[in-house]
């Protein structure tokens, strides 16, 4: 029997994510899932609303076997032939479950830099993220509930009740937050051993409320390219290129990355992901997350970066939507978590105390303090 919580997703992701109209068409591409149930809803919920739905089933065993025997000629036609089926695609829905979060561990980083600059790069950051209405999400399966340190069943039920969170007046509590990004103009951010300052004027503020992730639930814009300077260590393991890093310390001087080193020896891999082009050595991406449901790290970025009190700093490629001029293949969401459990820490804008230990402090921007 169907689980009516998978009806009730794939609703939200064709009606609120995606907002499918008719004759619309719909990339569905679906990694690892357990099984096809999800898929078969959104197609059902497609049609029912006259979208055209196109599905792609996928295999990260499969992908794996291509990024290690491929060269650039092969990842150049595979992504010419995913951008020509992006191109013709109004809205996409990227859905991924993993049997194992590692599968393309030792997968060599020249060959991810090919894979980046020929495949991923012209189908995903050229096309579908600025061209069409787009929503990614993972799918739980066992080896994502061993990563969250939660049986199987409690995982599902943390899962749905998250992923199926009221979009809506998760869109009003944000409201305040953006009016006072958009009028910042100096941000100053402060946690065991960070300590960094940017400006962010006029860059644009996008709130995220189920548009474009789900789980959702982050308020982000950019740093002005060249503003970045001091240093931030980020206190949550990253998963990135099939490897994991922990505790990643960057300093900065104009806006660029001098030194990156990590806590797990993998400082080699680390920098080489940072050498793939000019631009991953900036920030392309700076978010405050504010989904109160997620409180702990779980090795999942779509997760991580919205739990509420912390803030990533994304190196990398910024979107077309915040704009501040670097382009990247790489786009790195990695997180600081700000709540007393985890060392605390400031978050100012200009001369304002905003949040405190993962809390915000004025009074209009409370209601983003629910369920803390």
């Amino acid at each position: 029997m169907l689980d009516p919580r998978v009806r009730r997703l794939a609703e939200l992701l064709i009606d609120h994510s995606v907002r499918l109209q008719p004759n619309e068409k719909v990339l569905i591409e679906a990694f690892d899932l357990p099984d096809p149930s999800l898929v078969t809803c959104l197609v059902e919920f497609a049609r029912a609303r006259g979208g055209i739905p196109v599905v792609a089933w996928k295999s990260n065993a499969i992908v794996r076997c291509l990024l290690m025997h491929g060269d650039a000629e092969t990842f150049k036609q595979i992504g010419e032939i995913e951008a020509h089926a992006m191109s013709q695609m109004q809205a996409y829905i990227g859905v991924r479950g993993a049997a194992n979060t590692n599968e393309l561990a030792d997968v060599p980083s020249s060959q991810m830099a090919l894979y980046q600059e020929h495949w991923w790069h012209p189908v995903h950051l050229a096309l579908r993220v600025p061209k069409t209405k787009w929503v990614v999400l993972r799918y739980p399966t066992p080896s994502m509930a061993q990563a969250a340190q939660r049986s199987s069943e409690d995982f599902e039920d943390f899962y749905f009740r998250v992923c199926t969170a009221d979009y809506v007046r998760m869109a009003q509590n944000q409201e305040p937050l953006v009016a006072r990004m958009q009028k910042a103009e100096r941000i100053h951010i402060t946690a065991p051993d960070t300590d960094l300052r940017f400006s962010i004027k006029d860059i644009p503020v996008i709130p995220c409320h189920g548009r474009r992730n789900i789980p959702d639930g982050e308020c982000f814009t950019a740093p002005v390219k060249d503003s970045v300077n001091g240093v931030i260590t980020y206190n949550t393991k990253t998963l990135y290129q099939g490897v994991v890093f922990d505790r990643i310390r960057f300093e900065f001087k104009d806006g660029r990355i001098i030194k990156a080193t990590c806590a797990n020896g993998q400082d080699k891999r680390l920098n080489e992901i940072l050498d793939s082009d000019e631009g991953a050595r900036y920030i392309g991406e700076w978010s405050l997350g504010l989904n109160n449901e997620v409180r702990e790290p779980m090795l999942d970025t779509l997760f991580d970066e919205k739990i509420g009190g912390s803030l990533h700093f994304t190196p990398g490629n910024a979107y077309e939507t915040a704009d501040n001029g670097n382009r990247s293949k790489v786009h790195w969401d990695i997180v600081l978590i700000q709540t007393k459990a985890y060392g605390g820490g400031e978050v100012w804008f200009d001369d304002e105390l905003v949040r405190k230990d993962g809390f915000f402090v004025p009074a209009d921007l409370q209601p983003l303090n629910a369920g803390l």
